[in-house]
């Protein structure tokens, strides 16, 4: 436990450590699958584009083979040509670039909610460090990658051939086809190798993306250390708050103690209970403006005392007073009568009415 206690991460992450994670950019983020999402595009792309796409730029580049002589290249031709060109190929191309990027995103958005941050762009000395760079390249996570991208050019390599292979005699004589007949042949096979791809890396896909999650998790595992300075972060130290609190309660007892000059009355038992009263014309009732109990109810009385506030020494209403009143609060009704035969007294001594 002590052991745990100390640098052992051993706890899962909190709802906090995986947000601010989030906010710098720190996400379970698999290669291999934005990889596979560009793949499966890159085939629809193919398999719905490739015919029409084809025949659009052969019409749009035809007078280019098939009559060359009669293209005009004086200036104005010439940047007309060009740009009537330049259309012709980004309407042709515009729908599957379209898709190919909106697979570039989605990608990422499987993975994670999108993320605006600065944090993986924020020049760090660490990024162009070479002794930095040569331990990220080295490391096992380096080693990972290397060994991963090795097995995708095998599984490559394989499936091309196991498409390839049964397709070996029909190869053997591309080179006496025509075009007409080559590039039928060509999309044919092509569409093979990337459906294979697509179905081989699927697996692929998955599997790294689980495995990138379980390295992000563990990555932000907590120990018990941890966690207990995060919860006092958010909810503050103890030690601090006490700190806090007790500067609170010596403010507002200053306050009280000023207010104890302006009262009417003090009540109190001999050394226990103390509480000010103030009343004035007008008042609904009279309101408590300092009360406490021994070394604080001594000193209201001596204050009252200097300031020349009567105090009447009734220990049942002191103590009970005390119980039910906050300070700048009215009594409550069921001490009127007792509290009015009080301030009565003292308005008598005064010579009040």
């Amino acid at each position: 436990m002590a052991e745990s206690e100390g640098g052992e991460k051993t706890e899962e992450p909190t709802r906090k450590r995986l947000d601010d994670a989030l906010k710098k950019g720190d996400v379970a983020k698999s290669q291999e699958l934005s990889t596979w999402f560009g793949l499966a595009a890159a085939t629809l792309v193919v398999s719905i584009f490739a015919d029409g796409t084809t025949a659009s730029l052969g019409q749009t580049l035809t007078r280019f083979l098939a009559s060359p002589e009669r293209i005009a290249v004086d200036g104005a031709s010439l940047r007309a040509m060009f740009g009537g060109l330049g259309l012709a190929v980004a309407a042709a191309l515009a729908l599957p670039m379209l898709m190919l990027a909106f697979a570039g995103i989605a990608g990422n958005m499987v993975q994670h909610p999108p993320i605006v941050t600065a944090e993986p762009i924020t020049p760090k000395f660490s990024k162009i460090s070479p002794a930095s760079g040569f331990k990220r390249i080295f490391s096992v996570e380096g080693l990972l990658n290397f060994f991963k991208g090795l097995l995708k050019i095998l599984i490559v390599g394989i499936v091309i051939w196991m498409v390839a292979w049964p397709e070996r005699t029909r190869l053997a004589t591309l080179a006496e086809s025509d075009l007409a007949g080559l590039l039928p042949l060509l999309k044919e096979l092509s569409l093979e190798v990337m459906v294979a791809s697509v179905i081989v890396f699927a697996a692929i896909a998955i599997a790294d993306y689980l495995f990138a999650r379980h390295r992000w998790r563990k990555k932000l595992m907590m120990s018990l250390q941890e966690i207990k300075d995060e919860h006092k972060q958010q909810e503050g130290d103890p030690h601090i708050k006490g700190r806090i609190r007790a500067l609170r309660q010596q403010r507002s007892r200053k306050r009280m103690m000023a207010a104890v000059p302006g009262a009417t009355v003090v009540i109190a038992n001999p050394t226990h209970f103390a509480v000010a009263l103030k009343y004035e014309a007008g008042m609904n009732a009279p309101m408590c403006v300092a009360k406490g109990v021994d070394a604080i109810a001594l000193r209201i009385r001596r204050v009252a005392e200097e300031a020349g506030v009567t105090v009447i020494e009734n220990p049942p209403l002191a103590r009970s007073l005390h119980a039910a009143l906050e300070i700048d609060r009215e009594i409550p009704a069921e001490h009127y009568k007792a509290v009015a035969e009080v301030i009565g007294f003292v308005m008598r001594r005064r010579g009040g009415r």
